[in-house]
């Protein structure tokens, strides 16, 4: 619910401000679509299934649940690494050069980054690696377990890992660490605080909020791998179900955080959504007499 509701109210308010969207804006646009994707073509087969106790369907659902899983997942940790790619790219560029990332630029990039998700999504349906039911028995995703037993488990685990994880987050990680040093550099050139522009200022407001996004999908994304690997290392029945749930249920929580990380920091973000409750509230108007006076009131819900 907080993963549709939030990721549907930044999709609104990116369709109202269209027009005034910046170019780097849309990456954040493309990372509420895959979230709410994942919410929606994922999430009710997983609670259904939890309510059944087992799997719901064959082996054509759990196919369909671990591929949305990967593609969306997989797209998610792309769209961040262009993120933290582009703001190392503006914060290290004068502004002549950061206005030549233009909307067109993004929007191809955001195509490269579909197209990437799909083709290693689509990977195991033709052969290369497998699907398969998670230890606890009520979701699927990669068939971790295949590492050791076939070399081509074991050759697609690897090269996911590295393409799709290890490099991603060593990107992510090195770009904030170099923006992180140009910021420290240019601060202690300006002694005084109040002489900071305002510019200055919003870059580093925009690069710690892209900062808390990235930690956020991969703190929330960190236990799951660790529980993965174990599972490629160890059988599966060396852990409780329990143990194998709970990073599970934690990773697809991922999907929530990030409304409420722009609306701490967006004061743009907070202004739009409190326009959106007001179009969606109701208004009701009742008069009550005073003196022989009409005095309208208004009420309004939250819609």
């Amino acid at each position: 619910i907080l993963t549709i509701l939030g990721n549907s109210a930044v999709l609104a308010t990116a369709v109202k401000r269209s027009s005034l969207l910046k170019s780097p804006e849309l990456l954040t646009v493309n990372l509420a679509v895959a979230d709410i994707g994942m919410a929606i073509s994922m999430y009710p087969l997983a609670i259904a299934s939890a309510w059944n106790h087992a799997w719901l369907g064959g082996d054509a659902s759990c196919i369909y649940y671990a591929l949305m899983g990967f593609l969306f997942g997989v797209c998610s940790m792309m769209t961040l690494c262009a993120m933290a790619v582009i703001r190392f790219l503006v914060t290290n560029s004068s502004k002549s050069n950061s206005n030549k990332i233009t909307k067109n630029t993004v929007r191809v990039l955001i195509t490269f980054i579909w197209l990437y998700s799909l083709l290693w999504a689509i990977l195991p349906l033709v052969g290369w690696g497998y699907y398969g039911p998670e230890p606890f028995g009520i979701s699927c995703t990669i068939a971790w377990s295949k590492f050791h037993n076939s070399s081509n488990g074991f050759s697609f685990i690897l090269s996911m890992f590295l393409l799709c994880t290890v490099l991603p987050a060593l990107t992510i990680v090195a770009c904030y660490l170099g923006i992180a040093w140009k910021v420290h550099k240019a601060y202690q050139e300006i002694q005084n605080i109040d002489r900071i522009p305002n510019a200055a200022k919003l870059e580093k407001k925009l690069t710690l909020m892209a900062v808390l996004i990235s930690v956020g999908f991969l703190s929330s994304w960190t236990p799951y791998a660790a529980a993965s690997f174990w599972s490629i290392f160890n059988s599966s029945d060396s852990l409780q179900p329990i143990v194998t749930l709970l990073p599970c249920l934690f990773a697809k929580s991922s999907t929530a955080y990030n409304p409420f990380i722009y609306y701490i920091f967006s004061k743009t973000f907070r202004r739009e959504i409190k326009q959106l409750q007001c179009c969606c509230g109701w208004r009701v108007h009742f008069f009550s007499t005073d003196n022989s006076a009409e005095n309208p009131v208004s009420m309004m819900w939250s819609g």
